[in-house]
């Protein structure tokens, strides 16, 4: 039987100040962002973004999850809780983010970036598109540095990396460490396919599409094995509100692929 490390949330001391994992893997989060970003206006200078852009970028992309991260938080999950508890809103110590609310409050930020730079909105989304995974991998990997979100209960002997999380259960209990499968599957897999996908010219909307339709079906996958939230539980057709929230996305990435395929034919 596999236990979790048990590692200690705060990465690092000074004094009074704590450094926290979960915190420095947004850090991590938007330091790749940047760093890619630098490598792909470098290598596709004819696309035309600058340094000057990916700082813009980056900034109003950080507000974008933030915001928009909790507001998801607050309006997909606990609307009556906070609306019943409105000071608790300012309290992003305790936890509480949306990766779809923080992808809602991206799509804002672009749209401002676009108005800035007289640019495409979908020309914008599909530069940032193949950027966007490796900071969800950073996102999953403090999941699972801190022992939350943990998977469903599996039986023994049912799959040999089953884990016991000791903070969530006392009693030794295998669960999914659904933490990892997101990481692999958001994370790293649908960054290889973007990034291996976008280095070619694409019709404008194509990349977006794809994000939005890996996106969608790997955290449907995954949410299989992820312990529903317990002030929630199993939606209609025991269907998750993770799952639930990922469908409108891939069926918008498949609409915007055609929709894109035909605007700009590919050439044979």
């Amino acid at each position: 039987m596999l236990t979790h490390p048990q590692f200690d949330p705060i990465a690092l001391s000074l004094g009074p100040i704590a450094i926290r994992w979960y915190g420095l893997m947004y850090v991590i989060a938007f330091a790749l962002f940047w760093w890619l970003g630098r490598s792909r206006i470098k290598a596709f200078p004819e696309r035309g973004f600058t340094m000057q852009m990916l700082d813009d970028l980056l900034f109003y992309g950080v507000l974008g999850v933030i915001l928009g991260g909790r507001l998801g938080y607050i309006i997909f999950y606990k609307p009556g809780y906070y609306l019943s508890n409105p000071l608790e809103i300012f309290y992003v110590w305790q936890g509480g983010m949306s990766f779809h609310g923080g992808f809602l409050g991206v799509l804002v930020a672009m749209v401002l970036i676009a108005r800035k730079y007289q640019m495409p909105w979908l020309k914008i989304t599909d530069f940032i598109a193949p950027l966007v995974p490796t900071g969800l991998a950073a996102g999953r990997m403090g999941n699972f540095i801190n022992g939350e979100l943990p998977g469903r209960i599996v039986e023994q002997g049912a799959i040999p990396w089953a884990m016991w999380f000791p903070q969530v259960d006392r009693v030794a209990t295998l669960r999914h460490p659904s933490q990892l499968y997101q990481f692999l599957l958001e994370g790293l897999a649908l960054f290889f396919i973007l990034w291996w996908f976008s280095k070619k010219p694409r019709p404008l909307g194509v990349v977006s599409a794809v994000f939005l339709i890996g996106y969608g079906a790997f955290r449907f996958i995954a949410e299989f094995g992820r312990q529903p939230d317990d002030f929630l539980g199993l939606l209609a057709m025991n269907l998750s509100m993770g799952q639930w929230l990922s469908l409108p996305m891939i069926i918008a990435g498949i609409a915007m692929l055609i929709w894109a395929n035909r605007q700009a034919p590919a050439k044979r």
